[in-house]
């Protein structure tokens, strides 16, 4: 059963629009990895001609999240172990450099957020725990007082989120993220720099770890069922 329409207005750009949903979309798994996107399926789910979605798209195999489909089109761009494995060694350097200039501030970390990611992790809920970690990693790239590392790690993030999604829909956040969390919180608060920069490395090398383990396990069994 063909989706209904999503009717879109005109501001801003349909392209961004039309670019913003589908990056979404693919970030939460909604649109699979693998998954076939053609320009007349979607400019027909999104009530638009071709030229916005053919330009959206353009922007999202510039950023990585869709590639060229055998044959003819594009598909949503599968998950790589050693691309995500890179992704995590240039976040865990822009955190590094994140708290160092918010430990330098003494900043404090609103401690609601770590209230949330606990309830989220207990809860089980995926998307919850996925928000609520990006919640508290924004808080810190803010508590730096330098915009531009935001900006920077934006779409990194953007490639974890999908990464986690598929990942935790089979197996549980690690027990210990939010304590983790909680001890980054601290180590700012009491302006330790040289803590605070050693528990973020720790905690981004540990997240890479663990989500690139599962990540090839789960691509493993994908393989293996359908060889089956």
């Amino acid at each position: 059963m063909r989706s209904p329409p999503l009717p879109l207005t005109l501001v801003p750009d349909l392209v961004e629009q039309i670019y913003a949903r589908l990056l979404d979309a693919i970030s939460e798994g909604a649109l699979a990895p693998g998954e076939r996107l053609t320009q007349e399926d979607l400019a027909q789910r999104f009530a638009v001609s071709r030229q916005p979605v053919l330009q959206a798209l353009r922007l999202l195999k510039k950023d990585g999240f869709v590639e060229d489909a055998p044959g003819r089109g594009v598909q949503v761009t599968p998950l790589d172990v050693n691309w995500i494995a890179q992704v995590y060694q240039v976040r865990g350097s822009l955190d590094a450099l994140a708290v160092r200039l918010a430990a330098e501030r003494g900043a404090k970390i609103d401690p609601g957020l770590l209230r949330q990611g606990r309830l989220a992790h207990q809860a089980r809920d995926v998307q919850a725990m996925i928000q609520a970690d990006l919640a508290f990693h924004r808080a810190v790239y803010q508590a730096s007082g330098n915009a531009l590392i935001a900006q920077s790690i934006a779409l990194h993030w953007r490639h974890l989120q999908r990464v986690m999604g598929a990942v935790l829909q089979s197996s549980q956040q690690r027990q210990t993220v939010w304590d983790e969390h909680e001890a980054i919180a601290n180590a700012l608060c009491a302006a330790d720099v040289d803590l605070a920069v050693r528990l973020v490395q720790e905690h981004a090398h540990e997240a890479s770890v663990q989500l690139t383990a599962r990540l090839s396990e789960k691509i493993q069994n994908l393989k293996t069922g359908a060889q089956a």
